[in-house]
């Protein structure tokens, strides 16, 4: 993991986006593959005669293509909640990192199509505070409840954290 942790901070929930959460891109990979061999199919036809082999080749290079890019976007993407933060680091020759702090986490949103739901995955959207053009979502996610239960655990520690450190401000005695 290429987080570096702050004093006193610690992990709850760090993965990947799951590889049933990438199967619905490869069937829709694998449907693009059959009409990339259907065009090469149909052009073939009418040009010179069809042409089997070439028509497997075009599926097999799309197919491979496609299989290779949803690979890449599965373990170039870590998901990482600590008690102080959430991030989302995607990337591998580049890397791209976006993070928010816990406190600024407002709502937290679960989203199962039919399919996620049969393949028991889901993304997680965090609506954060003074952030309304940010996507900040966990897409992909083996399970969306676990993710879920990191981040009001995060809160909770956050609090308690605060509550230890300065008690007479949160109690209705030290105002």
């Amino acid at each position: 993991m290429g987080l570096e942790l702050h004093q006193e901070e610690h992990v709850i929930y760090a993965g990947h986006p799951s590889w049933r959460g990438t199967l619905s891109f490869y069937v829709r990979g694998g449907l693009f593959a059959l009409v990339a061999a259907a065009i090469v199919a149909a052009v073939t036809a009418i040009g010179s005669g069809f042409d089997v082999a070439l028509t497997i080749v075009a599926f097999v290079v799309v197919m491979a293509v496609v299989i290779l890019i949803g690979f890449l976007f599965r373990f170039s993407t870590t998901y990482t909640i600590t008690n102080q933060r959430l991030t989302i680091e995607r990337g591998i020759l580049s890397k791209h990192m976006q993070q928010t702090r816990v406190e600024r986490v407002q709502n937290v949103n679960t989203d199962q199509s039919l399919l996620d739901r049969l393949l028991r995955v889901g993304q997680v959207d965090f609506d954060t505070a003074g952030a309304d053009d940010s996507d900040f979502t966990f897409r992909g996610i083996a399970n969306p409840e676990q993710v879920v239960r990191a981040v009001d655990k995060a809160h909770r520690e956050r609090e308690a954290g605060l509550t230890s450190q300065h008690p007479d401000q949160l109690s209705p005695g030290g105002l």
